[in-house]
């Protein structure tokens, strides 16, 4: 055990930073930059631009100025932002709460509907609820968060004026107050998502279900007079969840690209509208470190993934 765990996190380290290389060196040949914008005024001398780009260490080759802000980052230091001048870390610290409420919330609402109708869904395959349910799931992952999010707007803010469409993080009031206005501006950005995520995660909970509820220990399972509930519960989900869990651990990045998207949409201050604007304004310390941030997410949910394959099947064992 102790020595898959080092092996894992000697695998994710190198990972963490092979995906830091590469994104460093993708900013770093885009066109443009933070001076670009400055190149084309006439009132400043092309040596003032010069002399900045050089104060910040931009036109030193890439090797170096990834050698640069690697130990820089390892030592604390993740740089300043080029636009509101202020500390990298502190930015995304305020915003990464905001992202992983939203993001973490809308999995548990997209386990809580994948779970239950794919396991009845295949307990009864071919019955009117599968069919109804596979329809939807069709439906329900076919369209772009940026679709749903948009009816719902229309639907719960237009014309019900039941629920806010713009987050806000100032909230007034304290208490339950608090508590419910919280509530209520982040039904929708985490419905549009976890209802994505529900659909999808359904057919292949139904799918992993399916395949594990003919085999033979099932069979077996029933045959000494189980009681069905016990026989899906014990004998037939931990084992179809061994496949959903590394499906829920590598859709992270697409969870995350659908969150910049409903970001955008309900003005959530998170990690997506972050690295929106910092994209825009070619602001790359901090689209570097939200990039890499959201890397780093995804290395560790698929180790945590890889340590619960043990607890839902006995039969893999750490080596």
């Amino acid at each position: 055990m102790y020595i898959f765990l080092c092996k894992r996190l000697l695998i994710g380290l190198i990972s963490l930073v092979g995906i830091s290389f590469v994104l460093f060196a993708i900013l770093a040949l885009a066109p443009g930059d933070i001076f670009s914008e400055l190149v084309t005024n006439p009132a400043i001398p092309a040596d003032v631009i010069a002399r900045l780009r050089e104060q910040l260490g931009l036109d030193s080759p890439i090797h170096v100025r990834y050698a640069r802000w690697l130990v820089a980052m390892l030592q604390g230091d993740w740089g300043y932002s080029y636009v509101s001048r202020v500390d990298v870390w502190s930015l995304i610290v305020q915003r990464v709460p905001t992202t992983l409420f939203i993001v973490g919330v809308a999995q548990v609402v997209g386990l809580a509907i994948a779970l239950p109708v794919g396991v009845y869904s295949a307990a009864r395959p071919y019955s009117l609820f599968d069919k109804l349910a596979s329809t939807l799931a069709f439906v329900g992952f076919s369209l772009p968060t940026f679709f749903t999010g948009l009816l719902f707007i229309l639907l719960f803010s237009v014309q019900l004026n039941w629920l806010p469409f713009i987050y806000r993080t100032n909230v007034e009031g304290e208490g339950w107050r608090w508590a419910w206005e919280m509530f209520r501006q982040s039904v929708m950005p985490i419905s549009v998502i976890g209802l994505a995520l529900g659909a999808a995660w359904t057919r292949y909970v139904r799918s992993a279900v399916l395949e594990v509820i003919r085999l033979d220990h099932v069979t077996t399972a029933r045959a000494k007079g189980l009681p069905e509930r016990t026989v899906v519960l014990k004998h037939v989900l931990r084992n179809a969840l061994i496949p959903v869990v590394t499906l829920v651990a590598l859709e992270m990045p697409a969870v995350f690209g659908g969150a910049i998207v409903t970001e955008q949409i309900f003005r959530v201050p998170g990690v997506g509208s972050l690295l929106i604007a910092s994209l825009v304004a070619n602001d790359t310390p901090v689209v570097m470190a939200v990039t890499f941030v959201i890397a780093a997410l995804v290395v560790i949910f698929n180790f945590l993934a890889d340590l619960l394959y043990g607890v839902l099947d006995p039969r893999i064992t750490y080596e």
